[in-house]
């Protein structure tokens, strides 16, 4: 019997260092960033259409938090446009070669007002900046290791000012592309 306890000793021990074992990343990042431009289409609380272009940069320290940076700028008719630049955090969960998101952004946003009819020279009433914050999400798309497909929407409220009573609440979707750094 001391036999068999003294053979299955080196056994026992020999299995239990491998059954403490764990897998060991093949390869880890410190970040993943990615910066691409998109097309804005949005709408203005001036009941007017907005199209135009923006650029954004995503930064994720974790893997599903990170920070975002937004620029739009959304023209309408009129002189009118709608230029926004934002920061932020994000929440992205990754399913193959989708990645949605969530984003909760803080910013500045310049309203250039529309022309008045009584100025002969039709310049703007006002261009005026204003703070923001916005709320969005959308998907990324890994079309190739380093590019991404983006589709996004966005929904902002403007703080008060002098011109405007309750603030701006527009919104705006987007699609762009994406180059993902490795």
């Amino acid at each position: 019997m001391f036999k068999k306890w003294l053979l299955l000793l080196p056994l026992a021990l020999g299995l239990s260092t491998v059954a403490r074992a764990q897998k060991l990343p093949t390869a880890t990042r410190l970040l993943d960033i990615q910066a691409g431009g998109d097309f804005v289409y949005g709408h203005s609380d001036y009941g007017r259409s907005l199209k135009g272009y923006g650029g954004y940069a995503t930064v994720d320290f974790k893997p599903h938090y990170g920070v975002a940076f937004d620029f739009h700028q959304a023209n309408g008719t009129d002189q009118i446009y709608e230029r926004t630049y934002e920061w932020g955090g994000r929440y992205v969960r990754h399913y193959a070669k989708w990645n949605p998101y969530a984003k909760l952004m803080y910013g500045r946003g310049v309203f250039n007002f529309p022309p008045s009819p009584l100025d002969p020279m039709h310049r703007s009433a006002a261009n005026l900046a204003y703070n923001l914050v916005a709320i969005g999400g959308g998907v990324d798309y890994n079309l190739r290791r380093s590019i991404n497909l983006r589709g996004d929407f966005e929904y902002q409220d403007w703080f008060s000012g002098p011109l405007l009573k309750d603030g701006l609440t527009p919104y705006l979707a987007s699609v762009g592309v994406a180059y993902h750094f490795h």
